[in-house]
């Protein structure tokens, strides 16, 4: 999963869908700032692509990113070339450094796989918080909100090239399923390739008690019907937990 072919087309098909990785970062830096005002240090676990680490860079006079997938953390090494970005599971990693703000966006939690990954997961977000910082994390759907069988697809115009994308998630014994066929079109060619990931449905207990136990006040962010809650517009919430001393 997240190979070169995904990395190329993601943030086109995303953005078409109306996400904005910059406004998104504003909302969740006022988020920390609420509870953390003198935060000025984050780390962005998963960063992915580093669209989201790009707007936080801008927010906060020191940030770092982690990332698993090689292709992804190359993408955002070549748009952040003065942000230190780590290569490293989530599940266990270690840094020298101690952030105000630890944040794992965009449902990247769900990759940890099972929950004791998640729990992990947690762990290691959390012992990398100063006292009184915040840990910020989008979840994946809770099971009970989970249609299984879902389908969704959409055609993108990126520049000279046309994207299209389909998709089927399922229910495998609590692992969404998401298979994810592309079809990519510009002057060159027609080339086509599909994506099988697998995410984790935790429940809000689950996720709850994980960052309790990692040593955080935790608390849930449902999503605001009124779309001040940028962060949310699927409506699967946040979840904040702040670094107990």
């Amino acid at each position: 999963m997240y190979g070169a072919e995904l990395a190329d087309v993601y943030e086109a098909v995303y953005r078409s869908r109306g996400k904005d990785w910059n406004a998104e970062a504003l909302f969740i830096a006022e988020l920390i700032r609420d509870r953390f005002p003198a935060a000025d240090s984050l780390l962005d676990v998963a960063c992915g692509t580093g669209a989201h680490l790009a707007g936080f860079a801008k927010l906060f006079g020191r940030t770092e990113g982690l990332e698993y997938a090689e292709a992804m953390r190359a993408v955002a090494e070549r748009r952040l070339p003065g942000v230190p970005l780590h290569a490293g599971d989530m599940r266990d990693f270690r840094l020298p450094a101690r952030f105000d703000a630890v944040t794992c966006m965009f449902t990247a939690i769900s990759y940890a796989g099972t929950l004791a990954g998640m729990r992990a997961t947690v762990r290691c977000m959390a012992a990398h918080l100063v006292p009184g910082g915040v840990l910020v994390i989008e979840p994946w759907w809770f099971p009970e909100k989970f249609i299984d069988g879902y389908v969704s697809g959409e055609v993108v115009r990126d520049g000279d090239r046309t994207i299209a994308r389909v998709s089927r998630s399922t229910n495998e014994s609590g692992v969404t399923r998401l298979e994810v066929r592309y079809v990519v079109a510009s002057a060159a060619g027609i080339t086509q390739f599909t994506e099988v990931d697998r995410l984790a449905l935790f429940t809000l207990d689950e996720y709850l008690c994980a960052i309790e136990d990692a040593g955080c006040a935790a608390e849930f962010r449902p999503p605001d019907p009124s779309g001040r809650d940028a962060i949310v517009p699927a409506g699967r919430g946040l979840f904040v937990g702040v670094k107990r001393a």
